[in-house]
């Protein structure tokens, strides 16, 4: 429990994000993979408890790897769409139940909420530990 992959052709953002759950949520695995081609064999049932994608990327975007995460079992609710664009383009891109939440990269109150879900992750995975 707790394993994090972030699908994010932007190095600089996903190496942040690493570092700052690493520091503040240390019970949970991180994993980068900057390619979206190479990212899809590390998409597998029951080895990925959170994947944080970007929405625009070469090659593969966003969408197709969601897609591809949900034909292989991932469920909706332990997706999380990432993207510079705003928060009104993406949920018409992604209708609720598509994901768990769509959320703009740079915007603090997104922040805040991605923060509970390292939180609520963090928690589960203390508990698996004492269990």
């Amino acid at each position: 429990m707790g394993k994090i992959l972030i699908v994010d052709d932007d190095k600089a953002f996903s190496c942040f994000l690493k570092d700052h759950i690493k520091k503040y949520y240390p019970l949970l695995q991180v994993q980068i993979c900057t390619d979206p081609v190479r990212a899809l064999p590390l998409i597998r049932k029951g080895e990925v408890d959170l994947l944080l994608v970007d929405y625009e990327m070469p090659v593969l975007d966003g969408e197709k790897v969601i897609k591809y995460a949900r034909e292989v079992g991932i469920e909706t609710s332990r997706i999380i769409i990432l993207s510079s664009r705003d928060a009104d383009y993406l949920h018409q891109h992604f209708p609720l139940g598509t994901c768990l939440a769509v959320m703009n990269k740079h915007e603090t109150a997104q922040k805040a909420v991605l923060d509970m879900v390292f939180k609520s992750l963090q928690r589960k995975a203390a508990d698996a530990t004492a269990g």
